[in-house]
């Protein structure tokens, strides 16, 4: 783990010593504290959160202020990762004033320290602007989910004609623009590389093959906790869906035949304390001072 927090020119020095960048999808200050303490270079808060918290069928729904509430709660976690929050549908799409008032709240209210945002070559004027007051971008390229109408579905971008000389553009206007890396997902493995070895910025793929910079996962999928959703991408090193049945089970059956809590588990009067001395039984009830419930 860096004992340094990860900014932009942490990355684009990894890119040129040719070190791999890791970057995971969260949510919430538990995972996030988790991923900083294992080494993550970034944490992504995207709009799937409308997907993977919220149960949407896509990420349009996902407002603005959903994002910075758990953007957040991410920040609060995070001590050396990067910070990414992700711009929702419609909020940078509009006009670059919108657009600069709403990524400023991302850094503002949210405590990201750079935004992402979906689209190729149309933003970079936007782009072009946010870097120029201070706002660091990432760019994201390809299977773009807030197109996912336009598109007809969460498909493989860049296997019809045209299609791949088009996200090397888009890819490339997103650099000269001033975009600090790019978000390359759902595209043929070759057009990965072929876009990682023309930018000086780094790629991060999902479900865009090794040749990437680095590689981007949301915690919940690397950790198999959704038995439906198996998309070809992505790796399980744990199957914890399982797992936390198993627990919630066992707890289930413990407390219906009155076996938790136990006296272990139990507070008792302090045998010098009179009775009605209530007020000093909750002191040291947590041992970590914060109550939970």
């Amino acid at each position: 783990m860096s004992a340094k927090p990860v900014t932009i020119h942490t990355l684009q020095n990894k890119k040129q010593r040719g070190e791999k960048i890791t970057m995971l999808t969260a949510y919430d200050a538990t995972f996030a504290r988790l991923l900083d303490e294992s080494g993550v270079d970034i944490v992504l808060v995207g709009d799937s959160l409308g997907m993977v918290v919220q149960g949407q069928d896509n990420t349009l729904p996902v407002t603005l202020d959903e994002v910075i509430y758990h953007t957040r709660a991410v920040a609060r976690g995070t001590k050396h990762a990067q910070v990414v929050g992700d711009m929702p549908f419609m909020t940078y799409q509009i006009s670059v004033d919108d657009a600069i008032r709403n990524c400023g709240r991302m850094i503002k209210q949210g405590g990201a320290h750079a935004v992402k945002l979906e689209g190729g070559a149309q933003h970079a004027p936007l782009v072009a602007r946010l870097v120029q007051i201070g706002i660091p971008v990432m760019g994201h390229i390809g299977l773009t989910p807030q197109s996912v109408h336009q598109m007809g579905g969460f498909k493989i971008q860049g296997r019809q004609d045209g299609q791949a000389d088009q996200l090397v553009a888009d890819a490339k206007a997103l650099q000269d623009a001033g975009c600090y890396a790019v978000v390359l997902e759902g595209i043929p493995r070759e057009i990965a590389a072929q876009i990682t070895q023309a930018l000086d910025i780094p790629t991060i793929g999902i479900g865009a093959g090794p040749e990437c910079d680095g590689q981007v996962l949301v915690i919940y999928d690397l950790l198999g906790m959704d038995d439906e959703f198996k998309p070809k991408f992505v790796r399980r090193y744990e199957h914890f869906a399982m797992r936390i049945r198993n627990a919630v089970h066992a707890y289930c059956e413990d407390v219906r035949q009155g076996a938790f809590p136990n006296d272990n588990e139990s507070f008792f009067m302090d045998p010098t304390t009179k009775t009605g001395g209530a007020g000093a039984s909750v002191q040291g009830l947590y041992s970590s001072g914060k109550k939970r419930d």
